[in-house]
């Protein structure tokens, strides 16, 4: 017996127009046959508007007769001309241009630095790149390693903010769940977005050091020191 679409659908439009027996019509739908007496007691799929199997292709009407005439014979399903749609599509591995491959190693090196929490099987999908490939930039064994410097592969345009978000968020819940079976509390829980973990310079990531060190001003730096007494100026007035 084959895979039909809407079994019970079929099952009750096999009820209603013909005049097979419960366990016929059990076999090729793949139902229980006290399921089919059930639909045709009007017990079972009572909303259920039926399917005629032979219109959409899943059975031939020499089939049919053939079933009708001789009770033990049992159906064979034909392929249904929707089956090939309802199949998930298989997708297609990444294809990166040729012009962009030569930035997947400074895509890479920036996963490593940023975020070491995605794995390098997803660092592969995601950059259509291999795990050797990977490897390489790690270690620094790369042929081009000295050229190589972290850049976001957003900005590479090698994927999309919300893909490469997507996989982020991923990639940190997987790694608190694994923190939390050996009972490793992480200091900071929350994950940055990768728009605030962007390569930046040795200019900028200085002038950002500076800032970050600067003391906040405090009241006296800005108004000055008070020492008079409110008290005595009142009592010369």
């Amino acid at each position: 017996m084959s895979d039909i679409l809407m079994p019970k659908a079929t099952a009750v439009w096999l009820v209603d127009n013909t005049s097979l027996s419960f366990e016929q019509i059990a076999d090729f739908c793949g139902l229980h046959p006290l399921e089919v007496r059930g639909i045709a007691d009007g017990e079972v799929a009572r909303d259920i508007r039926g399917a005629d199997p032979i219109g959409n292709g899943q059975l031939t009407r020499e089939e049919l007769d053939k079933a009708q005439g001789n009770p033990n014979y049992r159906m064979k399903a034909q392929v249904s001309r929707h089956a090939e749609l309802l199949k998930p599509a298989k997708k297609a591995p990444r294809y990166t241009p040729v012009s962009r491959r030569q930035d997947r190693p400074d895509a890479i090196a920036w996963f490593i630095r940023h975020h070491p929490e995605v794995t390098d099987a997803q660092i592969s999908k995601i950059l259509g790149t291999t795990k050797a490939t990977i490897e390489q930039v790690r270690n620094r064994t790369h042929w081009n390693a000295a050229n190589i410097k972290p850049v976001d592969p957003v900005t590479l345009g090698l994927v999309g903010q919300l893909e490469l978000d997507a996989l982020v968020k991923k990639a940190a819940e997987k790694k608190a769940k694994d923190d939390a079976k050996r009972g490793i509390v992480a200091e900071d829980p929350t994950l940055r977005p990768a728009a605030e973990t962007a390569y930046l310079t040795e200019e900028e990531q200085e002038e950002r050091d500076i800032r970050a060190s600067r003391a906040e001003p405090k009241a006296e730096d800005v108004f000055g020191s008070f020492s008079g007494n409110v008290d005595d100026e009142d009592d010369e007035d």
